[in-house]
């Protein structure tokens, strides 16, 4: 199975989630995954390196990525049952090399925010995505909430965005997210986290699970 984490909106924590999602299926569920690191930044495949100098060895394999390689990456991946293959796409939606990225892709994950230049991008990057893939399932997961702030738009944003896909409930946020990497996620993050996985998990992956 393969999974698309993305948004064209830089700091929508696509990575950031890529990891948790990883760091679940892997320790959580117990499932095979590989995550491929296409973002620009390749802060997931830093990330991974960092451990391995630490001596800490992830428990799933991550693999710095350009697009021209992906058709390749996919047909030798796809060999492997019960495979779930995590992509970081880039933040960029102007090249044609992401075009077998989207086809390939059995469910699509997208960060965003609630402020405007997020929902534009958001909006975007949907537009795109649903032109190239109309049966992956999308889901839209709203991040780095901010309790104090009221989003007044909110409930127009949804709107648009139900078109495309559903939306789960927001992840609130919270500095520790930034001590993530991909052997260890802070269990102080687990009660706000583990409400949308198992949610993701349940309704679209659960009958994927190899006995």
């Amino acid at each position: 199975m393969v999974i698309l984490i993305g948004n064209q909106k830089g700091g929508a924590g696509k990575s950031t989630l890529t990891l948790l999602f990883a760091n679940y299926l892997a320790t959580i569920r117990k499932r095979r995954v590989t995550v491929l690191d296409m973002d620009y930044q390749q802060s997931i495949a830093s990330k991974s390196e960092k451990a391995k100098i630490l001596e800490n060895q992830p428990d799933y394999e991550v693999i710095p990525s350009d697009l021209k390689h992906f058709p390749m990456l996919l047909n030798v991946l796809n060999k492997n049952k019960g495979e779930i293959v995590l992509i970081d796409l880039p933040g960029k939606m102007d090249d044609d090399g992401l075009i077998p990225v989207f086809l390939a892709g059995d469910m699509i994950l997208c960060p965003f925010n609630y402020d405007e230049f997020s929902v534009d991008s958001t909006l975007l990057f949907a537009m795109v995505a649903r032109k190239i893939n109309n049966h992956a399932p999308f889901i839209f997961i709203p991040n780095r909430i901010k309790n104090t702030v009221k989003y007044e738009t909110r409930l127009e944003v949804e709107k648009v965005l139900q078109r495309f896909g559903v939306i789960t409930p927001g992840i609130a946020d919270r500095v520790d997210f930034q001590r993530i990497s991909t052997v260890h996620t802070p269990l102080i993050l687990l009660p706000v986290i583990l409400p949308i996985l198992d949610l993701v998990y349940e309704a679209y992956l659960l009958k994927e699970e190899q006995p």
